[in-house]
């Protein structure tokens, strides 16, 4: 079993969100690998709470194609979906690449200052080696884009639809992360030059990328897909 936080009471979100939130992290970053077993009762246990948010949690990742409840037996984290990783690519794009064209004429220069500044910390996580600072770089990133052309609510769509991509692209860190940060430097600068379909180009071939990363999983690490 994973060390898990006992819960901060004074949060004003609910336990069942808190506990959600923090499973599907360690579900996207890997630190609950495929096959790896959840026990309710010593989910609760180390995070202070009744089984029932916990449950709740549980139903709420299994919805979502996380984990796997089975009655009598213990839930487990499921493999990753090509198909599930897939049908994210294809939301995320279609959303991201309405927003680069929004985008384009919405930004202004010291959002694009902002940005830039935010690739500046990329390449000092890539220098660091920290993979999940990084990845946490990146979306913010891709979310700042998206509230910075007043479109925060495609963010919110794409946050809500990502999750398996997510699982995939993490595992491509380790190698692939000076691939993204180069790959963000030329959407940013097709952004600053107004060219809408520079930047939609970008987009596309950044995301684009998963499918040559499912490719390489598929070789180097076989046991993480269903």
């Amino acid at each position: 079993m994973i060390d898990l936080p006992v819960l901060d009471g004074g949060r004003t979100r609910s336990v069942t969100d808190q506990i959600f939130d923090l499973l599907y992290d360690r579900v996207v970053n890997l630190t609950l690998p495929p096959g790896a077993k959840l026990s309710e009762a010593e989910v609760a246990a180390q995070m202070g709470v009744s089984r029932q948010p916990v449950r709740d949690a549980f139903y709420r990742l299994s919805q979502l194609g996380f984990i796997e409840i089975r009655p009598q037996r213990a839930t487990i984290v499921t493999p990753i979906s090509e198909e599930a990783v897939l049908q994210a690519y294809f939301i995320r794009a279609a959303l991201e690449e309405s927003c680069m064209r929004v985008a384009v004429d919405r930004l202004t220069n010291d959002q694009f200052d902002r940005l830039d500044r935010l690739i500046k910390l990329q390449a000092r996580e890539i220098q660091a080696k920290d993979t999940a600072r990084f990845h946490a770089l990146d979306d913010q990133f891709h979310h700042d884009i998206c509230t910075f052309a007043g479109l925060e609510f495609v963010w919110t769509l794409v946050k809500d639809n990502k999750g398996h991509m997510d699982r995939a692209r993490y595992l491509s860190l380790s190698y692939g992360a000076e691939t993204a940060f180069a790959e963000h430097r030329r959407i940013l600068d097709s952004l600053r030059r107004r060219d809408a379909e520079a930047a939609v180009t970008a987009i596309r071939q950044h995301l684009s990328r998963i499918e040559g990363i499912i490719a390489r999983l598929r070789v180097d690490q076989p046991q993480v897909f269903g």
